[in-house]
């Protein structure tokens, strides 16, 4: 545990991040899709498209065996900074990444060849300095077992050895015997990771394990899709629940801008002009409100409410317990109320659960109320 500005932070345990990573990996991949330029001389379409599946299979695999033997090699920090703060997953995540980025496949499309793996080399800087691998020797061993518990299989080095050595290796070999077409489908991904991507790449985000396909379109998906595709692990009302709201309120002119990085955010904002171009956290700032997935809160709606003295008399009619959350405001926890840090500068938050099916219409209510009394600041 740790103290920080979240206050005291304790690590998940590996099994209910593995659980988390699972539920937001693509559910539902299409057949057909086109995709980016950048990725075609991979191999062919149809390959890239089935490899990406095959990876997404591999994902979940992953998951299934960090849940049963990922405590032999996950150990969170003693003062870990947040609730999924595991070197071995960070490790882990860029070395795929790197490995898929890197690695030449063979023309039959069953190996990776690989003969560099920047997070394992030291480095040089202009001052002559040396600078250690990101990921010491003992991280590096444990990546490449854990992969080979997972169906990879390494040839060119010696697993079991104290060091691997890597750098003074010729080349590796990499195979994947269950499923070859995965080693295609991972390199579509490293490359959608370290290149499409339209947030900043940071060392400990894990996106790669997410497989999110979208990324290789030559297109855009609509947030929608991805939305049905976030809500897939709730009950069938929950997700009608969501995916109403959603159409309800991008009809009456509002965006949404999907942000995922250490959460999933589904965001809505009125577009206002601007200058220059918006990144979508840029875009992000401007939420009224938004559907979120954490490891620390679950599926949560949260409001950013600012408005809420122009339509206080409607607040009065809502049931108690809607408006105490309501009256009570969001904000920074500690200077608020004196309580360690929940997120509350988010927004106030309402959990995603059965719960909020019973004040269904209030929320309608409060959402239009909220977005109406907004939508002059960006007019």
């Amino acid at each position: 545990m740790s103290e920080g500005h979240g206050g005291i932070v304790t690590a998940k345990p590996i099994g209910e991040i593995a659980k988390y990573i699972r539920n937001i990996v693509p559910a539902n991949i299409p057949d057909e899709y086109a995709l980016n330029p950048i990725l075609k001389n991979i191999a062919g379409e149809e390959n890239i498209r089935m490899g990406i599946v095959s990876f997404r299979d591999f994902i979940y695999l992953f998951c299934d065996r960090l849940t049963s033997d990922g405590y032999l090699y996950a150990k969170p920090p003693k003062k870990p900074g947040s609730v999924d703060d595991y070197p071995f997953l960070h490790n882990i995540s860029n070395v795929l990444a790197e490995i898929g980025y890197y690695s030449k496949l063979s023309e039959k499309g069953n190996s990776l060849r690989i003969s560099e793996l920047p997070s394992f080399s030291n480095t040089t800087d202009d001052k002559g300095k040396v600078r250690k691998a990101k990921i010491p020797a003992s991280g590096q061993a444990e990546c490449l077992k854990f992969l080979a518990l997972c169906g990879f299989v390494f040839s060119g080095i010696d697993l079991e050895a104290k060091a691997l050595n890597f750098s003074e290796a010729q080349a590796i070999e990499l195979s994947y015997p269950k499923d070859p077409l995965l080693l295609t489908g991972l390199k579509a991904m490293s490359i959608a990771d370290m290149e499409l991507r339209e947030t900043r790449r940071y060392w400990n985000d894990h996106y790669i394990l997410r497989c999110n396909y979208r990324l290789v379109k030559a297109e855009k998906t609509d947030p929608l899709d991805e939305l049905k595709d976030f809500v897939h692990p709730l009950p069938s009302r929950l997700q009608k629940f969501a995916i109403n709201l959603h159409r309800r309120y991008t009809d009456i002119g509002m965006s949404c801008v999907v942000l995922s990085d250490r959460q999933y955010h589904f965001a809505y904002y009125y577009r206002k002009n601007s200058r220059r171009p918006l990144s979508p956290r840029d875009l992000y700032t401007q939420r009224v409100w938004e559907f979120s997935l954490s490891l620390r809160h679950g599926y949560c709606l949260y409001v950013r409410a600012k408005k809420t003295e122009k339509y206080k008399d409607i607040i009065k009619k809502f049931p108690a317990n809607l408006r105490e959350i309501i009256e009570r405001g969001y904000g920074c926890d500690r200077k608020l109320r004196n309580e360690r840090c929940q997120g509350g500068c988010q927004g106030i938050r309402i959990p995603l659960d059965d719960s909020i099916l019973n004040i269904s219409k209030e929320i309608q209510t409060w959402l239009d109320c909220e977005s109406e009394s907004q939508r002059g600041r960006f007019s």
